[in-house]
């Protein structure tokens, strides 16, 4: 009987999936009859650099890839995708054995499919055309590994929306970004300079291949955007006209239904705006599933704004009587004033704490450079200097980001950060130049400007960062001891204690660790340790507080 109501209700849930609109979606595609169909055939002219036609990859001495594709939406996806066959499917293995890990078991999976496919099954509505199109020419060149999660066209699609997915599950600490603008009296030349760290974190292997595109599009503006192999939308880039984009996370619910992916909206802004008023008005015509701050920049209007959008409300802020402009993950405008979820972040998270340091930062300098821009995205310290711990997300260095980028509009000018973190050096580019060059001045050379180079962070010479490389190691190591109840040495506990001592988690995990192993005098003085640090969010201090509750009612 057991089993008879098992599969009902199974039948039951796969009815569920395959109605409500779920057929259409998967069996939509795109109209490719204008476009041109032809199969890219790349040549390798390096281990590190291939071309085809106008279209190049090359890896530059920092490590960064700079791609150029030129030509329609069919054929932008299929030389991307020709072109970076090899990145790209690592990139995916990175992505998707996370969810071989997670469901292991094949039945599992296959229901899996299911959801994302009912999940998704208005995402094809509410993305253009011609990016559809892209994505199914950069499918072509998908692994045939997963294909038990998604075939590879609606597989690529539903990746472009995990950015928000993992924006809305901020609890998994994906993300915590923040960005600032100056202009007039506030910048070196008054000209417009914007900062931001993207620091949405998916793991080292993910953050490695970091890829920086040049985009000639047949239709639209041409742009630059940081980005990873299979990925067609925009989280940090910068047009021809000197328009930018960044997108830092606002506090969502978890979504019911996938819409338009925050990347497809700003990629949008990118191709077809060269204003504020343009992005503001490419904005309001889509339909978002996720809350988001885009930060827009632009050299003709020569100041900054910020678009919030979320799926049922929209606002703008802007700030007429300053030249500076602060974002981090909490919404500004009139229209999310009274936002009661806005207020709980503000008040929960790290969102507020970020903001005023950069007001403390900007503040400490009378005019902005490009290098005191790269300066403060590198800091690691909190309010007022305080060392609060490598890794801690009050920093606006949390030492995981995807990367560091400062653009200078209306000179054309980005600056983006290269490995490790936005430590690395920060390579300069110049886009006039670029989409000027022919194919012949770029292939064998790097398409930055190594003279405007930003240099190293001087912290990657020292032991500190030494220690925090070691510590990044140890705690997975504690946690796993934590999670199977594994013996540590003391030895081992003391080393890891003095490897990052000012963050409040490497007290929490060794007082964790004691817990679980009943040292619950060692384990209450390890949280009340963890209890004196700059802890990130309330929630996180709660959690401290009960531990060291619970500890000494134990030891009464």
């Amino acid at each position: 009987m057991y089993r008879i109501r098992w599969i009902v209700r199974i039948a039951i849930l796969i009815g569920l999936f395959s109605s409500c609109g779920v057929s259409k979606s998967l069996k939509d595609r795109p109209n490719l009859s204008t476009y041109n169909p032809e199969i890219p055939e790349i040549t390798k002219t390096s281990d590190s650099s291939y071309i085809y036609s106008n279209n190049s990859l090359t890896k530059n001495k920092q490590g960064l890839w700079e791609l150029y594709v030129s030509g329609d939406p069919l054929q932008r996806g299929l030389i991307t995708g020709a072109l970076t066959e090899d990145l790209f499917q690592e990139q995916e293995a990175i992505f998707l054995s996370k969810v071989e890990e997670l469901v292991p078991s094949k039945t599992k999976r296959y229901f899996l499919r299911k959801f994302l496919a009912w999940y998704n099954r208005k995402m094809y509505k509410n993305i253009p055309e011609e990016i559809k199109a892209e994505i199914w020419g950069l499918s072509r060149y998908a692994s045939q590994n997963f294909n038990d999660i998604a075939d590879p066209y609606s597989r690529v699609l539903y990746l472009h929306g995990a950015h928000d997915i993992g924006h809305a599950l901020q609890d998994l600490a994906l993300v915590g970004c923040s960005s600032f603008a100056v202009w007039g009296d506030k910048s070196e030349d008054g000209s417009l300079i914007l900062g931001r760290n993207f620091d949405f974190y998916a793991g080292d292997d993910f953050a490695k291949n970091k890829i920086i595109s040049f985009l000639d599009p047949t239709e639209g503006h041409k742009f630059m955007s940081v980005t990873w192999a299979g990925m067609t939308g925009v989280v940090s880039g910068m047009n021809e006209h000197g328009l930018t984009v960044t997108i830092n996370a606002g506090k969502s619910k978890i979504p019911l239904v996938a819409k338009t992916p925050i990347s497809i909206l700003t990629r949008e802004i990118l191709q077809y705006a060269a204003t504020l008023e343009e992005a503001v008005s490419i904005a309001k015509k889509r339909q978002v599933f996720v809350s988001e701050s885009i930060l827009v920049g632009s050299a003709r209007d020569k100041k900054a704004m910020i678009i919030e959008v979320s799926p049922h409300n929209f606002g703008v802020y802007e700030v007429p009587n300053s030249t500076q402009l602060i974002c981090s993950n909490h919404f500004q405008s009139n229209a999310y004033a009274n936002d009661k979820n806005n207020q709980k972040h503000i008040f929960e998270s790290h969102t507020q704490y970020r903001y005023e340091r950069m007001e403390e930062l900007l503040g400490d300098h009378k005019k902005i450079t490009p290098a005191i821009a790269v300066d403060i995205l590198r800091n690691r310290e909190g309010l007022k200097d305080n060392d609060i711990g490598y890794g801690n997300e009050k920093a606006l260095n949390q030492l995981l980001a995807h990367h560091g980028i400062v653009f200078k509009p209306e000179q054309r000018l980005v600056w983006v950060s290269s490995n490790p973190y936005q430590l690395g050096e920060f390579v300069a580019y110049d886009l006039n130049k670029i989409f000027k060059d022919s194919l012949n001045s770029r292939i064998g050379s790097t398409l930055s400007i190594p003279n405007k180079n930003i240099e190293k962070d001087s912290f990657l010479y020292t032991q500190a960062y030494q220690n925090y490389e070691k510590y990044r190691v140890e705690i997975h190591q504690i946690k796993l001891a934590v999670a199977d109840n594994k013996h540590l040495t003391p030895q081992f506990l003391e080393e890891f204690k003095r490897l990052n001592p000012q963050f409040w988690e490497t007290h929490y995990w060794i007082g964790l660790y004691n817990y679980k192993r009943k040292y619950f005098r060692a384990a209450l003085n390890n949280f009340m340790e963890a209890s004196t640090k700059e802890i990130t969010t309330v929630p996180e201090k709660a959690v401290v507080h009960s531990y060291i509750r619970r500890l000494k009612r134990k030891l009464k």
